[in-house]
């Protein structure tokens, strides 16, 4: 079978350490296009990976019939625009999370995906995730009785990303920290539980520690060194409650926080059962009972790169028509929840969806 030839759009972070590893790894996919409107990043991909071309405008993507897949590793601002225009050209799209910065903008890029008949996914990398698949199927088996609450955390001492570039700008990133690891949290929580409808939200974010910019202290910081006289004025921490048709869930998130811990797990409360995940390492504990006994289990297993997983699902489903659990429609009910979550803290009052 003739691998199919794909594109990557944005050639910087999650391009590198994702996608493009993911799809020089699969033998389904040959990478024809490297594209980034900084020309260095993009050539630097080709030099690097021994394969494709260069460009810098994705439009010469899209003009080009051979490519059938596309990624789009940009920033937030223009998930939207690319991905609906991939789309109309004809191509399958996987599009790095969030969707976009508002659920109106996700709304839209669902409505043209529903046109085309294309594939549309989204990044959300966690429905691929071993352990979370495992936490999944011991809810869909009964293992932990009535899920009845979840609670989210992730919570960082000083970590705020590119402090006054494109992550702490809202116009380009559409919010922080909920934005940002949130989307992931929620995200997982929603597919674990069977993605229940919300019905309410209640939320209050903050923008506190990174508006000093040039006093903020901090002991390493991804995505780039602060940039002098940038931006800040997305979320650094947020916390919400949310009521849906299945399980409330609370969270709690911090890019910065003066405190000198990193918590970063999800509790599923189970009416015989409750599991904590780690997020960062995929551990988990299962806590019960037993003839009397109090229980704790700590499972040992095998965990598959989520990545090359999500990556070869997305080049499989272009053939076969499956549906995955990434696909927009699934990604919109999240995308909702977190713009309530942004609306109720700006507003100060729930939200009722």
């Amino acid at each position: 079978m003739a691998k199919k030839k794909v594109a990557v759009i944005g050639c910087g972070t999650i391009a590198n350490n994702a996608h493009i590893p993911a799809y020089m790894g699969n033998d389904k996919a040959e990478i024809k296009y490297f594209c980034d409107i900084i020309p260095e990043r993009a050539e630097a991909a080709v030099k690097k990976y021994g394969c494709g071309t260069a460009v810098v405008d994705y439009h010469d993507v899209i003009a080009d019939p051979e490519v059938e897949a596309v990624s789009i590793c940009t920033p937030n601002n223009v998930h939207a625009t690319i991905a609906m225009d991939c789309l109309r050209g004809g191509k399958n799209v996987l599009c790095e999370k969030p969707a976009a910065r508002t659920y109106a903008e996700a709304e839209e890029m669902a409505k043209v995906q529903h046109e085309t008949g294309k594939v549309l996914n989204i990044g959300v990398v966690n429905r691929f995730n071993t352990s979370v698949n495992r936490i999944k199927t011991m809810i869909d088996n009964g293992e932990l009785g009535e899920v009845y609450h979840v609670y989210g955390s992730f919570r960082a001492q000083r970590s705020i990303p590119g402090l006054g570039g494109a992550f702490t700008t809202k116009a380009i990133s559409g919010g922080g920290v909920l934005i940002d690891w949130g989307v992931h949290f929620l995200d997982l929580i929603m597919y674990c539980t069977g993605d229940p409808i919300p019905k309410t939200v209640s939320s209050q974010s903050f923008c506190k520690l990174g508006k000093n910019m040039d006093e903020y202290t901090y002991v390493n910081m991804w995505a780039g060194p602060p940039v002098k006289g940038g931006t800040y004025d997305v979320d650094d921490f947020i916390t919400g409650f949310v009521r849906t048709e299945g399980p409330t869930i609370t969270i709690n998130g911090a890019w910065a926080q003066n405190l000198g811990v990193d918590e970063m797990y999800v509790d599923f409360l189970g009416t015989k059962a409750g599991v904590r995940f780690q997020y960062n390492d995929g551990s988990m504990r299962i806590y019960s009972t037993d003839n009397g006994s109090l229980t704790e289990i700590i499972p040992k297993f095998t965990v598959e790169p989520m990545f090359e997983k999500e990556i070869d699902a997305f080049l499989t489903c272009i053939d076969s028509g499956e549906k995955l659990p990434s696909h927009i429609d699934t990604v919109l009910i999240t995308a909702k929840m977190m713009q309530a979550l942004y609306d109720s803290s700006e507003q100060g009052k729930e939200i009722v969806l």
